[in-house]
């Protein structure tokens, strides 16, 4: 079994049993663990964050109408099948958030996008892994508040890593 495998597998036994899992009692009955698309090696990327020197201040939304407080703390660009994409890195006070919304939103990927958490590396480079992109607790049900990717982090290509939508 792949780190990658093993990382799904536990995720798959939270959501089934724990009960801080998102699953509401009766999803739970049903359950028989959460949908991905295969370990793609190109969306595990090393990259670069430019830095902004002044990191605003910026009000995400969220999907109960409250907002959550961030910093935008920098920006990326990376390649997805030749195509240039880019992103925005936020922060607050427990650590990095990369929300996004790729061309799959709706059809195969949460249309409200999906969530990272950058892992900061030496020399301004962070890991961000698609692979382990994961939907918002409101995906799965309405009594969750996440916040709403913001509009410079919705993609025009496909990542075809992470979590795909949750089917009942």
């Amino acid at each position: 079994m792949t780190e990658l495998e093993a990382f799904r597998s536990e995720k798959n036994e939270f959501y089934a049993s724990h009960p801080q899992s998102p699953l509401t009692r009766e999803q739970k009955q049903g359950f028989t663990g959460l949908n991905y698309f295969p370990e793609e090696a190109s969306l595990r990327l090393e990259v670069k964050v430019d830095e902004f020197p002044v990191k605003d201040s910026f009000e995400m939304q969220t999907s109960t109408g409250d907002v959550q407080h961030y910093k935008k703390f920098g920006r990326f660009r990376f390649d997805v099948d030749g195509t240039e994409a880019e992103l925005t890195i936020y922060q607050n006070q427990h650590g990095y958030f990369l929300p996004f919304v790729d061309s799959l939103a709706g059809s195969e990927t949460y249309p409200a996008g999906r969530y990272l958490e950058p892992e900061p590396l030496v020399g301004g480079h962070f890991l961000v892994d698609f692979n382990i992109a994961y939907n918002p607790y409101c995906a799965y049900n309405e009594m969750w508040s996440c916040p709403i990717t913001p509009s410079e982090n919705r993609l025009k290509v496909a990542i075809r890593a992470g979590e795909k939508l949750f089917h009942k």
